[in-house]
């Protein structure tokens, strides 16, 4: 007799045959029937019919195992299995998957439903997709298929698989620790500090926060069951002990400041002081309390300002200038810089040697930033605009001594595309010891010597040039007083570090400036490609006029004494026209005090 298959063995159901009317089939015993008494032998076809029609049920069983068999295990999934409802059984695994992305999307509302989480006290609510909460397709058809039991619960039975929840942890700690807030009791985390060069340990506290792992745990059991999703508050603890605080003051913090490190280079010795080491070496931990003891290069380089300056050279951008009146690129020139980076990494493994605390440093070429190649693409190729102020005196007096000064080193500056050009910056103080002179400046109302006396001349005469140049005026201001050899309104005092003259290349090309100056007038020229058709200038009338006071003064050096000037308001217009149209027009308005009539000497009686 053909046997079931093995598979099914166990399962198959026990087929006994009992003999109805007539002589028993032999059984007992390894028989297919009961044991009867002996009688008389059947006659052979009758004995040949039970055997066939034992053997055509049993066939018949066989058959019906065989198709349940293969009814209950068609497809990869089993029959009867859904995921939140939705079925997937009898479908191969991407089948399911299809079917599993379909019937999710269509629970959009709910899975991305914002999730109440329960944070101690406090009960928040979070974004699923913040936290990157999400069924796992794949991992859940692949639960499903598993989740199929022998051939009778695969044909007759049903199953809800739960689906696998993926989350990020990471973004979960994150955006919890952000939600809990002050409720978070914060550990105290290890570090040592310093107090000048003395070295002072600060010992971890545990507090009451969150563990990354048990949070994103209970928010993948939590998400589509129970609201709101309890997270736990768990005790932390930095990770790093205060006896490995300690160790790190006595074996690295201490001896790292008890003398200082040279650096030998091809151009000359760097002597890294105390000082510098305890402002660049960083002691503190990371978020999990860890102390991973580094040196911070920018803080080690600006602790070595000076020390460097004698090794190290600045690269020069390339830049333009005029020569034979037109604009030429002027190539960049190699500088030579300390490799701080590679020196920050050394210094650790000197820095705990009572001895030996001299190190190789490796000078690298510092490259321009900016190539003749970048310069000669920013279309510096024409006067786009120039502006001319005359002063008195020649070129004998403080004053105009000033403004050639100011003119010369302003002579060739470049202002890259996007950048702002301050004249603080770029000029740096302008004192006795840059060779600027007392000439008469505006403090406190009134005329009084001071150093760099006549550099507002110089500034009003840059500012119109940018001006009319329809560059984009960031920061000026004008005179308290009006003089006549300025243009009202348009026209811009300075006095650092408060006041300062500022103006952006609002263009997509280069900019550069050029000055001239002769025995009475200073020159400012802008060079570019022109935007604008033209750039003009409309003033309103002048208004609230008001009349000069006499007022006297103490004779003395500092006096300077005034024919008084009358005050108003007035408004000036900056026109921008281009392909025959107008296309803008800046508002500028100012209101000028009357400048007093000073008198050195006592007033009458």
């Amino acid at each position: 007799m053909t046997q079931p298959p093995r598979q099914f063995a166990d399962e198959a159901p026990t087929v006994q045959f009992a003999q109805v009317g007539g002589p028993a089939a032999p059984g007992g015993p390894g028989g297919f029937g009961p044991a009867v008494p002996d009688g008389p032998e059947p006659a052979p076809d009758r004995g040949r019919k039970r055997i066939l029609l034992a053997g055509g049920i049993t066939a018949a069983v066989l058959v019906a195992i065989g198709g349940a068999a293969a009814y209950g295990y068609a497809g990869e999934v089993p029959r009867g299995t859904t995921v939140l409802g939705i079925a997937l059984g009898a479908k191969s695994k991407a089948d399911a998957a299809a079917v599993l992305r379909a019937g999710l999307s269509g629970q959009a509302e709910r899975l991305e439903s914002p999730l109440p989480v329960r944070l101690g006290e406090r009960v928040v609510e979070i974004k699923p997709a913040d936290v990157g909460l999400a069924i796992d397709v794949d991992a859940t058809v692949a639960a499903a298929a598993d989740s199929g039991g022998g051939p009778f619960s695969r044909v007759f039975g049903s199953r809800a698989v739960a689906p696998v929840v993926a989350v990020d942890v990471e973004k979960a700690d994150d955006v919890l620790r952000a939600a809990l807030g002050k409720d978070a009791q914060a550990m105290t985390m290890p570090a040592v500090t310093f107090s000048g060069t003395t070295p002072k340990a600060v010992h971890p506290k545990p507090g009451m926060g969150l563990d990354a792992e048990k949070s994103a745990q209970a928010l993948r059991e939590g998400w589509l069951g129970i609201r709101p999703v309890p997270v736990p508050l768990v005790e932390v603890h930095p990770a790093t002990t205060a006896d490995e605080v300690d160790k790190l003051v006595a074996e690295l913090a201490r001896p790292a400041v008890a003398a200082p490190v040279t650096v030998t280079t091809e151009r000359g010795d760097v002597t890294v002081p105390p000082a510098a080491i305890a402002k660049s070496l960083v002691l503190t931990a990371d978020k999990t309390g860890k102390i991973n003891p580094r040196v911070d290069e920018k803080k080690l380089r600006a602790a070595l300002a000076t020390p460097l300056a004698e090794v190290e050279v600045a690269a020069k951008d390339a830049t333009m200038a005029l020569k034979a009146g037109k604009p030429a690129v002027v190539p960049g020139v190699d500088g030579h810089r300390l490799d701080t980076a590679a020196l920050s990494k050394d210094l650790l493994a000197v820095l705990p040697k009572a001895d030996a605390r001299t190190l190789a440093g490796t000078m690298t070429t510092a490259k321009p930033k900016v190539t003749e190649e970048d310069v000669a693409k920013l279309g510096v190729k024409e006067k786009v605009s120039t502006f001319t102020t005359n002063f008195p005196g020649g070129l004998t007096s403080a004053r105009s001594q000033n403004i050639v000064l100011v003119s010369k080193e302003t002579k060739g500056a470049f202002v890259m595309p996007g950048a702002t050009f301050s004249l603080n910056t770029h000029t740096g103080e302008r004192s006795y010891p840059q060779g600027y002179k007392d000439a008469p400046t505006i403090v406190g109302g009134k005329l009084v010597p001071g150093a760099g006396g006549g550099v507002s001349q110089f500034v009003t005469t840059l500012f119109n040039a940018t001006y009319y140049a329809g560059l984009e005026d960031v920061e000026h201001k004008p005179h308290s007083y009006y003089f006549s050899r300025y243009p009202a309104v348009i026209e811009s005092t300075i006095y650092p570090p408060h006041l300062d003259f500022r103006f952006r290349n609002n263009t997509p090309y280069g900019v550069l400036i050029d000055t001239s100056y002769t025995s009475s007038s200073i020159t400012v020229s802008i060079w570019s490609t022109k935007i604008y058709d033209s750039v003009k200038t409309e003033w309103g009338p002048r208004r609230n006029i008001t009349q000069p006071q006499t007022r006297y003064l103490e004779p003395g050096p500092s006096c300077i004494a005034t024919g008084g000037l009358p005050g108003f308001s007035q408004d000036a217009w900056r026109i921008f026209r281009k392909d025959g149209k107008e296309t803008k027009r800046e508002k500028f308005s100012w209101t000028y005090q009357a400048e007093p009539r000073f008198i050195c000497g006592k007033a009458p009686a």
